[in-house]
């Protein structure tokens, strides 16, 4: 089992100026201690659950090919992106690039969003949930023509493009690894069946069944169910002296069991380097045996 760290709050004792310099080390502590993925949120005010709306947040991709140059093993995502947020080519433009200037180390992170207040706030469109739905599945076959030979003309309901140039391709080929997320069982589980190879899912009493209905989706799609990585976020909580590396260590074992490959989420202690380091020590050697 693999594990992913995701940074969701920047508001940190040092303040914006700061910022930088905490990013990179932890950024650079996480690759070196065995984190396999890092990943920033896709939004533009920070959430609920989080922090209020005017707390700092950093816009994903710039941060994300920051990330990139403080790193040199760990898989780079959002989690997730909005498909609403950028046109499809300014996006297939800047994953391109993020692949290719990380040397290759691009994970894909999308979904159909969902954050009405920031949308509003900066004036950025947001269709209905279902006019959202229709956009990721576009979007998603977009990006891979946009990643193939293929250099013609797009046309969709809500997307028409006259060549899909792509110069240069990203350098994972065929092409980087599509994660969607969300755990809706009608449209977006049908759509991982149908173009992802990872899902990401909630730690919530329904997983089995989330787990079941891909499954299905998979059958209808004629999909092969064991390609797609199942990812599940997992606060990777240890307390503030490592009490809870236990308890951590036993539900990452429960999620491996479920048929999870991959954890990932938020370290609450950041931007302490310590706890990075003991989870890096007590935990990730031991679910990388599981």
């Amino acid at each position: 089992m693999e594990l992913g760290l995701q940074i969701p709050n920047f508001t940190w004792p040092n303040g914006p100026a700061g910022l930088g310099g905490d990013l990179a080390a932890i950024a650079r502590t996480a690759d070196q201690v065995g984190f396999g993925y890092l990943a920033v949120m896709d939004h533009f005010f920070q959430i609920r659950g989080v922090g209020p709306s005017e707390a700092e947040m950093l816009e994903a991709y710039s941060t994300l090919g920051f990330l990139a140059a403080h790193t040199e093993r760990a898989t780079l995502l959002t989690l997730i992106t909005g498909v609403h947020h950028r046109p499809a080519g300014l996006l297939a433009k800047t994953l391109t690039t993020l692949d290719v200037l990380s040397g290759g180390r691009l994970m894909l992170g999308i979904g159909a969003g969902w954050n009405e207040e920031e949308s509003r706030g900066l004036g950025f469109p947001f269709p209905p949930l279902a006019q959202r739905y229709e956009l990721l599945e576009e979007t998603l076959r977009y990006l891979l023509q946009m990643w193939s030979d293929d250099d013609g003309p797009f046309t969709g309901r809500h997307i028409r493009a006259d060549r899909l140039l792509n110069s240069p391709q990203p350098l994972t080929r065929p092409h980087p690894p599509i994660m969607i997320g969300g755990g809706g069982e009608k449209k977006t589980l049908r759509l991982v069946a149908r173009y992802a190879q990872a899902c990401n899912l909630f730690n919530t009493p329904e997983l089995g069944h989330k787990l079941d209905v891909l499954r299905r989706h998979c059958e209808a799609e004629g999909r092969d169910y064991n390609e797609i990585t199942k990812t599940v976020y997992q606060l990777m909580d240890i307390g503030e002296n490592g009490e809870k590396v236990g308890e951590l260590v036993e539900e990452l074992h429960r999620l491996h069991d479920l048929g999870f490959g991959m954890a990932i989420g938020a370290v609450p202690q950041l931007p302490r380097l310590d706890v990075l380091e003991r989870i890096g020590a007590e935990v990730i050697p031991v679910v990388r045996q599981f």
